[in-house]
């Protein structure tokens, strides 16, 4: 017979066996937790956050979980409910044309904000293991992020769970602690003021191109990696937008972005090096890096790009260096010369 040390002990091991099993059978949620919170937040750092608070929280109250839900509705709900505290101190974010209309004058001084505008960051894509893609690539590509965060928190929840994951009205209403007729109502107003934000229909994604679609990419990267703003100008859709968080500042039209590249990139940066990656569901991407004086090449920004039948439709240039990080990439470069157009991966 065991003495209550000895039941005391085996107690332990196997409350300690189920924490363990918890975690391993939790670790496959966490891509889709990750695009979840990123499509609540708008920011993949602040993402990265809220699901090691969600699996930090998990795993205190894993002892009075007890099976009475899935596993996946229980982390959900933990870490939507993570998200929405988060949003009561900042919920929107924003890209530069969401603050007001394009630029007139490419050659004005540019004035960066200093952290007075929480922008929307790109998302890393998730290693190209079938196991890890576990999120549709439409429901992170970044004009439906942006999108999201112009709806308030709880209707930006009820829209991604209802239908982005396709939950049902019940289980939505019970993650929410509301009823299903608010979960309703809180849907159709959501759905309403998206119908006029929607992605380009012409859209290409990066693991998708076509050959024009591969050309448009090679001749983009040749023109950074030799300043040449002419070929640059030939790449361009004649409507094509620009917009470099944190500058506020925003251009429409090839010849507006000819303009501010020939005033404003080139004559500093010289020749760039740029490797590509891809961002928010396989939309291609461009790691650029200038030169600096130490003669090593530094991250400058994370463009992503939107390509077209036409040509390149849309350039965001994320001016962050920290988020070079986030999407594996080298901290500096040497000053050795590398093949155009440089790949990665």
């Amino acid at each position: 017979m065991l003495s209550s040390r000895e039941r005391g002990q085996e107690a332990e091991a196997g409350m300690a066996g189920r924490e363990d099993a918890f975690l391993r059978q939790a670790a496959r949620f966490r891509p889709e937790l990750l695009a979840h919170c990123y499509r609540m937040l708008g920011s993949v750092q602040d993402a990265e956050d809220l699901v090691q608070e969600t699996y930090l929280r998990a795993w205190r109250g894993y002892a009075g979980f007890e099976g009475r839900s899935s596993l996946r509705y229980w982390l959900y709900r933990i870490a939507t409910s993570a998200c929405l505290t988060a949003l009561e101190h900042h919920s929107r974010r924003f890209l530069p044309a969401g603050l007001g209309g394009p630029g007139d004058d490419p050659t004005a001084p540019l004035n960066p904000t200093n952290g007075e505008v929480a922008w929307v960051q790109p998302m890393p894509d998730p290693p190209s293991d079938p196991a890890a893609v576990v999120v549709s690539r439409g429901s992170v590509r970044l004009a439906l992020i942006v999108a999201l965060q112009a709806l308030p928190p709880r209707q930006r929840a009820v829209l991604i769970l209802r239908d982005v994951l396709a939950w049902r009205a019940a289980e939505v209403a019970e993650l929410l602690d509301t009823s299903t007729a608010a979960v309703n109502s809180a849907l159709q107003r959501a759905r309403a003021q998206l119908q006029e934000v929607s992605a380009t229909e012409d859209e290409v994604s990066g693991d998708r191109l076509d050959e024009q679609g591969r050309r448009l990419l090679d001749g983009y990267a040749k023109a950074f990696e030799t300043a040449d703003v002419d070929a640059l100008l030939k790449l361009l859709h004649s409507d094509a937008t620009l917009q470099m968080p944190p500058e506020p500042l925003w251009f429409t039209g090839r010849e507006n972005i000819g303009a501010f590249f020939a005033q404003h990139v080139f004559p500093r940066s010289g020749p760039q090096r740029v490797l590509r990656t891809s961002a928010n569901g396989g939309q291609p991407t461009m790691a650029t890096y200038w030169r600096g004086a130490d003669g090593m090449y530094h991250p400058h920004a994370l463009q992503v790009l939107t390509l077209g039948g036409r040509g390149i439709v849309g350039i965001v240039a994320f001016r962050d260096a920290s988020l070079f990080q986030s999407f594996g990439m080298p901290a500096r470069l040497g000053s050795s010369p590398i093949p155009s157009p440089s790949c990665r991966g």
